[in-house]
């Protein structure tokens, strides 16, 4: 009897594994990433072309880089200051947003006038980066790709997916804040 209640005890015990976890059939790969970093980059890649050759027709600009890869032109230059926003200033803007073909989306009129802190509020990337690029009284006209402008949500209403865009930018007025100096 011992030796039946032993072996049963043994046999309870020894069936008690832990589940395994079950394998999976195939090991990603991240091949859906890396499929869509590839399109992203041949995207940019034509809009970089779109650009260069717009650039290329236009020979009554000088066009300059802005770092960030969008390309601009000046349309009016201040020459009597030497300050450019900084984090935290004031600025009050005006400008539209075209297409590559001088279609307007959104005019000037549309938009209006308005007042951003810089680096404090939401533009879209390539605007944000632009003002901090202009001084007081300039304008200028910039060629965004769509990774800079709108990206791939577009803007939920006129401006569609991946779609580059052209925006003349007008700095009305900075105004500084204290610790800037």
């Amino acid at each position: 009897m011992k030796h039946l209640i032993l072996l049963l005890l043994v046999t309870a015990f020894s069936s008690c594994n832990v589940p395994e976890p079950r394998k999976p059939i195939k090991v990603k790969t991240g091949s859906i990433l890396q499929k869509s970093v590839e399109r992203n980059k041949d995207l940019l890649a034509q809009e970089e072309k779109q650009i260069m050759e717009i650039i290329k027709n236009d020979s009554l600009n000088t066009y300059f880089s802005s770092g960030i890869g969008s390309w601009y032109h000046y349309i009016d230059k201040n020459d009597q200051t030497d300050y450019y926003p900084t984090t935290d200033d004031l600025v009050t803007l005006q400008y539209n947003v075209m297409t590559f073909n001088s279609d307007t989306i959104y005019s000037k009129e549309n938009i209006g006038t308005i007042t951003y802190k810089v680096d404090k509020q939401d533009l879209f990337p390539g605007l944000r980066n632009s003002i901090k690029l202009l001084k007081e009284k300039e304008s200028a006209t910039f060629l965004f790709p769509s990774s800079l402008s709108y990206g791939y949500h577009g803007d939920n209403n006129k401006i569609g997916v991946n779609v580059p865009i052209k925006s003349t930018i007008t700095i009305l007025n900075i105004d500084k804040q204290k610790d800037n100096n």
